[in-house]
């Protein structure tokens, strides 16, 4: 029976495998075809279908390459000529895609800017991207101009939804100057001097960790991403996908971009994701695939049942694709809500290395069997949690992980589309990111900042980010291991962990910020955890959020819970410090006998 079985994951396995590798051959850097080539290919061929779907409003095929080469007149008109830089900081809505995809008929590269930044974060992200004019809305225009003195360069303001009459001298009406302009697909030439190699977007790192970074996105890598997922999705031209992602995010905004309408498919898009009506937009709009990303299957696991139960399970979905589902959700999401096909991958923006779960084994985020490792450009290396580098042998170079064990996940830099890496508009960052000596001297490999570790079948597992870990007691810590024990203990909706100092004690220790259900108990939380963790990682701080401010795509802003730590005076939030056998409240008098060394833990 195992034998069968084996035989069976690997025959899907290499069907899926070789759906990709047929959609992604003709990907050349070198190429004269783009981005742009690419979707007029499409709305050529299925120029009646219907491309997006947003908020009642529909376009077809040929009406988004209309509305895509009205754009491109408009910046041809602006002055804009390949290489320069438009920054798009606008929420989901109908002509998102049309507009970058117009600016690249014409060369220009679109810097996609998360729409809920603000402040000193967003006049850091249009200066990186060196923008000579910025496009808003109404949603996005007044926290521009907050920060409009911030800017370095002088930005041209264009407006969508703007009247005419509340146009000034630096806020344009874009709606305005769209009348009249050419709807007819602008001549080829002025892209010409532009092979895929060439720069199409700027897609940023979340800023969780610090200010966001903007990563380069080739026309060649964006292509790689799009037909990726329409030859693994194999969408067909009466389907249609669901995406409630950011579409300035890689996975919203490039691989269901292409996984639909690269395949003639349709994709009804939302401006954000609510819970509420997820599965009664699902049912009612024939929907066959979903996107997802990050938290979102768990929000939609832990949400009450829907008003219509038959929502939840009486759908036309096929398939949910996605990076990020944790392994403690995975069977309770396909149980619940019926999902036959979960289709995991793992990847980043910036990164070189792309991996995928081609079979659907729970809770692996990809597999590279024995029999393939050499077509695959990914390794494990030891790693040293305290220094957050490799470990190196007595001859300089790295070890390879064994089956079983824990190491930085790093991808070997090539020329070739798959295994370049085109890093961020900051060249000192994006040098970081390249770890050389690794196997043999002078070769190049891609830090992905991820742990992982990989089972003798080849399944890899994702373990932690590089400086989640931490050490306590002598021993290394996963907050990803922690989070998953302390969010399936009863009463808890979310679990945030991660390490904090305490004076005069050695590593750091574990604190877990917890959103909570009704019902929720401190001493129920700790005999759970206690039950599945070793000592040195259970945690020694509680803090009760409120509220958890998350990114556009769902990651929580840990380094804002770091710096508050367990100081009781930075937020009004309840923090609790275990203490023998319990949690008691943290005091201003047990703060002060933690600094005198009067407690230990």
């Amino acid at each position: 029976m195992r034998l069968v079985a084996n035989i069976k994951r690997d025959f899907v396995f290499l069907k899926r495998l070789i759906r990709i590798l047929r959609r992604i051959k003709s990907v050349n850097p070198d190429s004269h075809n783009l981005v742009c080539d690419d979707f007029e290919a499409a709305a050529t061929k299925f120029p009646t279908n219907t491309a997006i779907t947003f908020e009642g409003k529909s376009l077809t095929y040929q009406q988004l390459d209309t509305m895509a080469n009205r754009y491109a007149h408009w910046g041809r008109q602006r002055g804009l000529k390949p290489g320069d830089t438009v920054a798009l900081f606008l929420p989901n809505r109908l002509d998102y895609l049309a507009i970058w995809i117009g600016l690249n008929k014409i060369g220009v590269v679109s810097a996609l800017i998360n729409n809920s930044l603000t402040g000193p974060g967003l006049a850091h992200c249009i200066n990186i991207s060196v923008a000579s004019l910025t496009i808003v809305d109404q949603t996005t225009r007044t926290c521009f101009q907050e920060i409009e003195s911030q800017v370095e360069r002088h930005q041209a303001l264009w407006v969508l939804d703007l009247a005419r009459d509340d146009e000034s001298e630096n806020c344009r009406s874009l709606d305005a100057a769209l009348k009249g302009v050419s709807s007819v697909r602008p001549d080829r030439e002025f892209r010409s001097s532009l092979t895929a190699h060439s720069v199409a977007l700027y897609i940023y790192t979340s800023g969780t960790t610090g200010l966001p970074k903007a990563a380069k996105i080739s026309n060649a890598r964006a292509q790689l991403y799009m037909k990726a997922f329409a030859g693994l999705t194999s969408m067909k031209p009466d389907d249609k996908l669901y995406c409630v992602l950011p579409l300035y995010h890689s996975t919203g905004g490039l691989c269901a971009i292409g996984a639909a309408l690269l395949n003639g498919a349709g994709l009804v898009l939302k401006r954000k994701f609510s819970a509420s009506q997820f599965w009664s937009d699902v049912r009612s709009q024939g929907i066959t695939h979903i996107v997802y990303i990050g938290e979102l299957c768990r929000y939609l696991t832990n949400s009450p049942p829907a008003p219509n139960p038959d929502d939840e399970t009486k759908h036309k979905v096929r398939m949910v694709f996605g990076n990020g589902m944790r392994p403690e959700v995975w069977d309770h999401f396909k149980a619940r809500f019926r999902i036959k096909d979960v289709l995991e991958f793992y990847g980043s923006t910036e990164g070189n290395v792309s991996l995928f779960n081609l079979d659907g084994h729970s809770g692996a985020i990809a597999r590279v069997p024995k029999f393939l490792k050499k077509s695959f450009n990914v390794r494990l290396v030891r790693f040293d949690v305290e220094s957050e580098m490799p470990d190196r042998q007595s001859n300089g170079l790295c070890y390879e992980c064994k089956p079983g064990e824990i190491g930085e996940a790093i991808g070997q830099i090539a020329g070739d589309a798959r295994h370049a890496f085109s890093g961020y508009a900051d060249k000192a960052a994006s040098q970081k990111k390249i770890l050389t000596d690794v196997f043999k001297k002078g070769d190049q490999w891609f830090r992905t900042g991820d742990l992982m570790k990989q089972d003798k079948a080849g399944y890899l597992y994702f373990i932690d980010r590089i400086g989640d870990t931490f050490r306590w007691k002598g021993e290394n810590v996963s907050t990803s291991e922690v989070a998953e024990y302390s969010a399936a203990a009863p009463g808890v909706e979310e679990a945030i962990i991660y390490g904090v100092v305490v004076p005069n004690q050695d590593g750091k220790a574990g604190m877990a910020s917890l959103i909570t259900r009704e019902g929720f108990d401190l001493k129920t939380f700790k005999d759970f955890v206690d039950s599945k963790l070793p000592t040195w990682a259970r945690p020694k701080f509680i803090r009760l959020l409120h509220d958890a401010e998350t990114t556009g795509t769902f990651k929580y802003k840990k380094m804002d819970l770091i710096k508050v730590g367990y100081d009781i005076t930075l937020t009004t939030d309840p923090i609790y410090v275990c203490i023998g056998e319990d949690f008691v409240p943290l005091t201003a008098e047990i703060l002060a006998d933690i600094a005198a060394d009067k407690i230990r833990f």
